[in-house]
């Protein structure tokens, strides 16, 4: 590999040579040093009576032909017939058949630094052509406004497993807001630390940052069943989103798209029911506190083996999709009996401190798709869970009264609003079959429905919640507080599904550009945005992708040519079809070029064959000039 020292072509051939050899002494009638000559007599040397470059005269020691090396015709790269390039990639006669392949007592020339110094040769062999990163350094000692880039080196770098959002994000630059389950977990691991962060000033009633005072919004200033309900939460998750950039400034708030295949649209009881991202688990720190810390522990102890089933719980991160199925798991398998669902149960009260500790998108009073009798919603009703199939149909809607719903004069829901958003918040929120119930043991066989909340009315409680006053998140209320539009906004998960409305609603504008509410002058409380102001997302500085990977190369990796670690795909990523490149912050090139991707080829460069090859992914042709205006 060239080494970066030299600041000619030349001199980074001598440098290839030298370090393949190790400068190990040449024995007599050995191989000879030639590339150490001056450039005129390496022109004309030979090894082993075979010239080193084109056009030397070449007489062999050994039974092959004899005569001069051939001049090169017309069409033919000069490099082909360079004793050098021979040698080095071991083609005939230094295939071992006369003499083994180039160098001697030394190590193999990678194949990029060989088409270097071919490169070289069919360039008439320059003397001193000087590397572009040494003439960037040089323009830029002199006051030229040009950034330092390698050129000619090849360097593997690493793909940031923060995701695109690990990316420090500059003024103005589109921001993405990416799939929840085909983010890195360090970047789920930022969102958690980004939430916690509003829950901890809920202790101070007056910072409109506050969690509490978020979902206050919701419960005081929220717009459904007509055309505002698109433009409202558009303008919502936005300012939520600016709360939580207060604190971790490139965090983004992701979207859950509940049509993926692992969600099992066709039967959602069989799939994963919410994002992973969003159940329950311990962590080992939280296992230690119920197990250690003397006031926060379980009493009784648990036994030698029910602690290690415990500690097994967060080495292995189980998930749990609600509190019932982690405290059934507790009583059932792990066999830790001394907990209860009354909601003065100590023990219950400290599993539920060590839940929300371990994860901060987790929410006590969220019990996804279960119904009371111990089934799923889909098992007791008839309940229809948003498919794929539903979202093509609603796409092609072509107005926005159907679509996003109507105005003052029609006062009507758009199917958006109704499905999937409303199925979403009751399929999250679900009822909570252990409402005045004595016990976690395995319910008994139950007809499906036969029992529920005596009075669904109470179902969720509004009044005085802030969000961090602990005992409110121990009661058992008979529905989870997704269920009302004045609870919903206190469950983390209601980000992500609003989200993913909006996401939605940006494609069908993509396909509808003239679909418009009508009254686009009309105010979203509290904020001055006008239903006008959230037509785009532009102006709000965000886009939507499926999932990112950010592969910083920075000032000392190379443009000439680059092979990155290979990419961890997720497992919900697997069936996507499409994959997309982008190069941000190139700098303007001083020459023409083209950039070329490939996918799974390595060791593919600037002659790799573009037609017919499934490894190739796309081109960039860059305009080389000076300053300009635009990127």
């Amino acid at each position: 590999m060239p080494s970066g020292k030299a600041t000619t072509r030349y001199e980074q051939v001598k440098d290839i040579l030298d370090e393949a050899t190790g400068k190990i002494p040449a024995d007599d009638g050995g191989q000879e040093r030639v590339w150490e000559l001056k450039l005129k007599d390496f022109k004309s040397a030979r090894i082993c009576g075979i010239a080193v470059l084109p056009g030397a005269p070449s007489k062999t020691q050994c039974g092959c032909a004899e005569g001069d090396a051939p001049a090169a015709p017309a069409v033919q790269r000069a490099s082909e017939v360079s004793g050098l390039i021979m040698g080095l990639r071991g083609q005939a006669p230094f295939d071992g058949s006369c003499y083994p392949p180039l160098p001697w007592d030394g190590d193999r020339v990678s194949d990029d630094d060989i088409d270097f110094i071919a490169d070289w040769i069919d360039d008439g062999c320059p003397e001193d052509d000087r590397l572009l990163s040494h003439a960037f350094e040089e323009l830029q000692a002199k006051g030229g406004e040009v950034a330092r880039i390698e050129f000619g080196k090849i360097k593997e770098f690493e793909v940031c497993e923060g995701g695109i959002n690990a990316h420090k994000f500059r003024q103005s630059e589109v921001r993405q807001r990416a799939n929840i389950d085909c983010m890195p977990e360090a970047q789920i691991d930022e969102l958690r630390k980004a939430f916690r962060a509003t829950y901890d000033l809920c202790k101070w009633e007056n910072d409109r940052r506050s969690f509490n005072n978020q979902a206050l919004i919701h419960q005081n200033h929220c717009q459904h069943g007509w055309e505002r309900f698109l433009p409202w939460h558009r303008a919502y998750n936005y300012e939520f989103e600016q709360n939580l950039r207060d604190f971790f400034p490139d965090v983004m708030l992701p979207y859950w798209d509940w049509t993926m295949t692992q969600y099992r649209p066709e039967k959602p009881e069989c799939g994963w029911v919410i994002p992973p991202a969003f159940k329950a688990f311990l962590t080992e720190e939280a296992v230690e506190r119920l197990l250690e810390d003397k006031d926060r522990k379980l009493k009784p102890d648990p036994d030698p083996k029910q602690k290690k089933a415990f500690k097994a719980l967060a080495e292995k991160r189980k998930l749990f999709n609600s509190q019932n199925c982690f405290f059934r798991h507790v009583v059932n398998e792990i066999g830790y009996e001394h907990v209860t669902p009354k909601e003065a149960d100590q023990n219950r009260r400290r599993m539920i401190d060590a839940l929300l500790d371990s994860n901060a998108l987790w929410y006590p009073l969220r019990y996804p798709a279960e119904y009371s009798g111990g089934v799923k919603i889909t098992e007791a009703r008839n309940y229809h869970y948003p498919s794929a199939k539903d979202m093509r149909e609603i796409m092609q809607l072509n107005n926005f009264r159907d679509f996003g719903g109507g105005s003052l004069y029609y006062d009507s829901f758009g199917f958006l609003d109704q499905n999937p958003h409303n199925t979403m918040h009751i399929w999250t929120g679900g009822e909570n079959q252990y409402r005045g119930k004595d016990s976690y043991a395995e319910p008994k066989d139950t007809e499906p429905g036969s029992e529920g909340p005596e009075d669904r009315n109470l179902a969720c409680k509004a009044t005085d919640r802030p969000f961090h006053r602990r005992k409110d998140l121990y009661s058992q209320p008979g529905n989870g507080d997704m269920f009302s539009n004045l609870t919903a906004s206190y469950d983390p998960i209601f980000w992500p599904i609003h989200v993913n409305v909006d996401r939605i609603w940006w494609q069908w504008q993509g396909l509808n550009p003239h679909g418009l509410p009508l009254d686009l002058e009309a105010i979203l409380t509290p904020w001055s945005y006008t239903v006008r102001d959230t037509l785009s997302i532009e102006p709000f500085g965000y886009e939507y992708v499926r999932g990112s990977y950010l592969m910083p190369v920075g000032l000392e990796a190379t443009v000439g040519r680059f092979v990155s670690q290979p990419i961890k795909v997720p497992k919900p990523m697997r069936d996507f079809r499409r994959a997309e490149i982008r190069l941000h912050r190139v700098p303007q090139l001083l020459r023409s070029c083209f950039v070329r991707a490939f996918l799974n080829q390595p060791g593919a460069d600037a002659s790799t064959a573009v037609r017919d090859n499934p490894h190739f992914a796309g081109y960039l042709a860059i305009f080389g000039h000076g300053l300009c205006y635009g990127g």
